[in-house]
């Protein structure tokens, strides 16, 4: 593996064509990088020491690929490749564009250089030490007294797909005051019985999904109009289109289905 590398421009996985998708998760040789100019090279500790080392080419946001190159959404993957293989190429995305954006200090302006063997930065000129950022954010699963399940229509979303509520948590708040919070600002309704479930590293570009389950309480569903432009109530026999497989949302409303939840 030390010769090969994940290549990566923005959230967006870089592959030659005709690259199959059995062979993804193995990256592709290193000597490729010098198809590419603006290219950040770096390598990052699994966080699993029995896994490989993850070494990466970032291509510098803007810049044109080479013929014969295709980009594909890293989210697009969780389906193809192994949950261990999706795990690298998500800790290497998380990386890449957080190094992207970190090249210069944000107290003083200088150039950031590498420190250390794990991923960080520190500013030559004024000591302060950078760390890739992580926001955690809340996604929750609104279940009532007969089993619905509510699901909304953000305006970011594809036509006629429906997900959970979700946010991101905010200065001095719990995530269970982000769930309420998130749900009465987008929906106008209250939740009780808040039970975390599960989370996901989502690198787009630096989110950590916090998947929680919640009963309602009261309120009529009211859209913000904002962010939200549709929410109702749901059954297992009138699902609308569902969020793609391999995601944190659907696998809430996999469990939902199955009874599992």
């Amino acid at each position: 593996m030390d010769d090969r590398a994940f290549f990566y421009q923005n959230d967006a996985l870089l592959l030659p064509e005709d690259f199959p998708d059995s062979e993804i998760e193995k990256g592709l040789p290193k000597e490729l990088a010098k198809n590419f100019t603006n290219t950040d090279i770096f390598e990052v500790p699994p966080l699993n020491l029995a896994s490989p080392m993850i070494n990466a080419v970032s291509v510098f946001p803007g810049t044109g690929l080479p013929s014969g190159w295709k980009s594909i959404p890293v989210r697009y993957l969780f389906t193809v490749i192994s949950a261990a293989g999706m795990g690298r190429i998500l800790r290497g995305c998380h990386i890449a564009q957080w190094r992207n954006d970190s090249r210069f200090c944000g107290r003083c302006g200088a150039k950031n250089t590498d420190a250390g063997g794990n991923p960080e930065r520190r500013c030559p000129v004024c000591g302060r030490i950078e760390f890739p950022r992580i926001c955690p954010a809340v996604i929750i699963i609104i279940t009532d007294s007969e089993n619905k399940i509510l699901l909304a229509h953000n305006k970011k979303f594809a036509a006629n797909v429906y997900s959970h509520i979700s946010g991101f948590n905010e200065a001095g708040e719990t995530l269970e005051e982000t769930v309420v919070r998130e749900i009465r600002e987008e929906i106008n309704i209250e939740v009780k019985d808040i039970e975390y479930i599960k989370s996901q590293p989502w690198p787009f570009p630096y989110s950590l999904m916090v998947g929680y389950k919640a009963k309602y309480l009261s309120g009529t569903i009211k859209p913000d109009g904002e962010e939200i432009e549709d929410a109702r109530w749901f059954t297992k026999n009138d699902l609308p289109a569902l969020p793609r497989e391999g995601s944190l949302s659907r696998y809430l409303i996999n469990c939902w289905i199955s009874d599992t939840l």
